[in-house]
């Protein structure tokens, strides 16, 4: 509001100067008024990086539940598999196709599995020549998590520079509240997660709830529940160097019903 103006103003007692009589004087009152819009602030981005089970939401599509394990591969195991594997799995870059626009993957991938692997139209060919570490890893997730997977994909993050866009684990071919367990090796990468915007929103995710994960070396990432049906993730770029990681994501993926893979 405006400042009042001097003729309002008055002190208790005084009789002004420049009133020579007395004139009748109505005194101005000042309402303030609420905005009718509470200002919207973006929510900051919560850290996830102590141990433990967190449940991220709760909604009609049921519990998003994350379980966090650092250092589930002990340092020193970690080393060698990470030279091994490395070495010895079969790397490749795969090319995109969106809006049919082609690009290269920023990253570097392998597929393990009987069945093929169909996500962004890209089509991993089965393949059932598990690496023997690949195989000891996942007895051990499946002791520890209680679940059995039969698939694998492995990515290679070669530099800050490579990275995977935000998406969900959710083809068809993954099921009704997918299980995937992702085991980490190398450079420490920061794993981002938001939850997918109410269908009020209209697909804006500025107000989102977001939470920012470091997975290092050894650490273990198990998602299930809801959370690709309602949370996205990804492993941005980074402006700081950094050194080679290997990210494992074990997953169980299903025949589809027509038997035709898209």
């Amino acid at each position: 509001p405006k400042a009042p103006v001097a003729s309002s103003l008055t002190l208790a007692g005084a009789r002004p100067t420049w009133r020579q009589k007395e004139q009748p004087h109505t005194q101005k009152q000042f309402v303030f008024e609420k905005p009718s819009e509470v200002e919207r602030r973006v929510p900051e981005a919560g850290v996830i990086d102590k141990p433990g089970v967190y449940e991220l939401s709760k909604g009609p599509t049921g519990i998003s539940r994350i379980h966090l394990i650092p250092g589930f591969i002990d340092s020193e195991q970690a080393d060698w598999m990470f030279e091994q594997l490395l070495q010895d799995v079969p790397w490749g870059q795969r090319t995109h196709i969106r809006q049919e626009i082609s690009f290269e993957e920023p990253r570097l991938t392998s597929w393990y599995g009987e069945l093929p692997y169909t996500y962004s139209r890209i089509t991993m060919q089965p393949n059932p020549n598990w690496h023997p570490v690949l195989t000891m890893l996942k007895e051990r997730i499946e002791e520890f998590t209680g679940y059995t997977f039969n698939s694998l994909l492995c990515n290679l993050y070669r530099n800050e520079k490579d990275s995977v866009d935000w998406h969900s684990d959710n083809e068809p071919s993954l099921g009704k509240n997918p299980v995937i367990a992702s085991l980490s090796f190398g450079a420490t990468r920061t794993f981002e997660m938001r939850k997918k915007p109410s269908p009020e929103e209209d697909g804006d995710y500025t107000y989102v709830e977001r939470f920012r994960i470091p997975l290092d070396h050894g650490s273990l990432l198990v998602m299930e529940g809801a959370t690709q049906e309602d949370w996205q993730h990804r492993v941005p770029k980074e402006y700081h160097s950094r050194d080679e990681r290997i990210n494992l994501t074990f997953r169980i993926i299903y025949p589809e019903p027509d038997g035709v893979w898209k």
